[in-house]
């Protein structure tokens, strides 16, 4: 049993932020009740900025078609006509090439970030309602 001058200065040292001053048996303050307080999901700004990664989706591709037409017009221009060509139409399509694999890359990389970015509000509940359940598991000490 506690004495009462051990409840006393329990409470004491609640009231100075001591060791005894974490309290189960209240609400979290205002924005949280842990951690820096930065994590925020909000479904309107991710939607807009899955709007703003499929624009850039978008014009990545239609670019890259504009640039699809424009070296096919200067290969064939430095193209071989008699026989002879200019080294620079075979250099041309080895840089398009290599240009079209990094345009490629980068709209599978926005297209992942897409997608990751809208599963964050399925990720967030699921761990919520993950902590949920194992926070109303029963106890074994209340079967005793």
């Amino acid at each position: 049993m506690m004495a009462w001058d051990e409840w006393d200065q329990i409470k004491a040292e609640a009231g100075e932020g001591g060791p005894a001053s974490m309290r189960l048996n209240q609400l979290a303050p205002i924005g949280g009740g842990g951690g820096t307080g930065n994590l925020a999901s909000s479904l309107t700004r991710k939607k807009k900025a899955a709007k703003a990664i499929d624009d850039l989706v978008r014009d990545a591709k239609t670019h890259g078609d504009d640039a699809e037409e424009s070296t096919a017009s200067a290969v064939k221009e430095f193209g071989a006509r008699d026989g002879d060509g200019w080294d620079t139409a075979p250099a041309l399509k080895k840089a398009h090439a290599t240009w079209e694999k990094q345009v490629k890359a980068l709209v599978d990389r926005l297209v992942y970030e897409k997608n990751g970015l809208m599963q964050t509000g399925n990720t967030l509940r699921g761990n919520d309602i993950d902590i949920g359940t194992q926070l109303r598991l029963r106890s074994k000490i209340a079967d005793l």
